[in-house]
């Protein structure tokens, strides 16, 4: 299995409500510090909508790029995907931590960490 497609497997875990961070994917995909080029594949993910990229944002919290860009419609349209699902940015960042979805990287399983 390539690594683009160990990454495909991981993002389409992450459930609809819910975001990870780049980073995240990278650790889970099995290469840890990998966070770009976890993006890179996203920017080529061939099974879109079915592997969810846009639930997928950097680790600061903030947006990150979406469909190989950065601002403008791109943006525009990874936010309302993600409004859609319940799930806000204020200031440019995520406005409920609590939506960070973290996987198991042993299991490469996610955990829902959610508050109730």
């Amino acid at each position: 299995m390539t690594f683009a497609e160990r990454v495909y497997r991981v993002v389409a875990g992450i459930p609809a409500g819910r975001v990870s961070t780049y980073g995240d994917v990278a650790a889970a995909a099995g290469v840890p510090g990998g966070a770009r080029a976890v993006g890179q594949a996203l920017k080529r993910n061939p099974y879109a909508p079915a592997v969810p990229c846009h639930r997928v944002i950097a680790s600061d919290l903030r947006l990150g790029g979406f469909q190989g860009g950065c601002g403008g419609g791109a943006e525009r349209r990874k936010l309302s995907l993600l409004a859609a699902e319940g799930v806000h940015f204020a200031g440019g960042k995520l406005r409920d931590a609590a939506r960070l979805f973290h996987f198991r990287r042993e299991a490469g399983q996610g955990t829902d960490r959610r508050r109730t």
